[in-house]
């Protein structure tokens, strides 16, 4: 194998590649277009060496040069539930307006394959992480070195601009409002990765618990999907060394609304017997009986703000601070408070387009 050599600025060549890795440009070749004749000890060399070269295999080179694909890539764990689709919605609106087209790419948590991405980079200009996937923060920054690169709800990573929803501050302030009602034994329900949103809200609850001089009752470890709110739900019903609970934050309203649910249906009096909250305030939570108490903010501008941003990085702006778009508690009965007053719906001219308002 070739000595070892200087990293090379992005722009680095198939050549230095095969000759960093040891190995022929047509071997490089083959492991860049997927091909199976590629021994995995090979390919895991070729892979190394473009990392620390940061290459870009041709095309997605030609690509960044000249703009030609006029996309944007976004990277999704799926598109399950109203949350997702709503940030892929206010990002597709926000990059037609523009006159660019969107390539989405689902990664799922479970996929841990480093070069899961790597195909994606031939066909966008820039590309949008959005949340949770299997794209770990290492793989997210080697891409953010060699394309513009935004981030949602995800930690801040050099050279990537990054956007979130305001979780720390209302977080505090719906716990907050939990022992305001009464509730002393509060639990979390949710992951708490370090600086992406579920992280946040469980630091924010943390505080609030700590500032009112109560220790954590419980943190159920729980993916934030619908199957783990119904797997917390049986949990909490065979009373798993979980009594004496008398409220839970949940990191999500995927995860409240199906807990909800199962706990009424088993006879608890949600809002009476035990607190839940939930956050996003989808359709869903207002509809429940009781009506979930949750937090609101306007996912669908985020992805608008992080589609705009992404366009502007690629026509040459500079990485700017983090974006955080506000978010505010919705109070209804399944924390102990009064239902809410049902409103009729507004009645409007005939012919009368409504559209929601993108944060700018």
């Amino acid at each position: 194998m070739a000595p070892p050599q200087p990293a090379a600025p992005s722009g680095a060549t198939i050549y230095q590649v095969a000759e960093r890795a040891g190995v022929s440009i047509a071997t490089v070749s083959r492991t860049f277009a997927g091909s199976g004749s590629v021994a995995p000890r090979t390919r895991e060399a070729v892979l190394a060496a473009a990392q620390e070269l940061r290459y870009v295999p041709a095309a997605a080179a030609r690509a960044l040069a000249v703009r030609r694909s006029r996309a944007l890539g976004v990277v999704l764990p799926h598109i399950d539930g109203p949350y997702y689709a709503q940030l892929l919605v206010g990002f597709e609106l926000a990059a037609s307006r523009l006159g660019l087209s969107v390539v989405l790419h689902l990664v799922s948590p479970a996929d841990t394959r480093a070069e899961s991405v790597r195909d994606l980079l031939g066909r966008v200009d820039g590309v949008a992480f959005m949340a949770r996937s299997g794209v770990d923060d290492a793989a997210v920054a080697r891409v953010a070195a060699v394309r513009p690169t935004v981030t949602v709800a995800r930690r801040r990573l050099a050279g990537a601009d990054a956007f979130f929803a305001q979780n720390l501050r209302t977080a505090r302030e719906l716990t907050a409002h939990l022992i305001a009602h009464g509730r002393r034994r509060i639990g979390f329900v949710g992951i708490a990765e370090d600086d992406a949103d579920l992280g946040l809200r469980h630091r924010g609850h943390l505080e609030a618990l700590q500032e009112a001089g109560l220790a954590p009752a419980a943190h159920l470890e729980a993916e934030p999907v619908e199957e783990a709110g119904h797997a917390v739900a049986d949990r909490l019903l065979a009373g798993r060394g979980l009594a004496g609970l008398d409220a839970l934050v949940c990191g999500n309203d995927e995860l409240a609304i199906p807990l909800v649910a199962r706990l009424s249906a088993a006879g608890v009096r949600v809002g009476e017997d035990l607190a839940v909250t939930g956050w996003d305030d989808t359709l869903t939570a207002r509809y429940l009986t009781p009506s979930l108490t949750t937090v609101r903010h306007d996912v669908a501008a985020l992805g608008g703000l992080a589609a705009r941003r992404l366009a502007a990085r690629i026509d040459g702006a500079p990485v700017q601070e983090p974006v955080v778009v506000d978010s505010s508690l919705v109070l209804r009965s399944s924390c102990g408070c009064p239902a809410p007053t049902p409103r009729p719906p507004a009645v409007l001219p005939a012919g009368t387009v409504t559209t929601t308002e993108e944060i700018s």
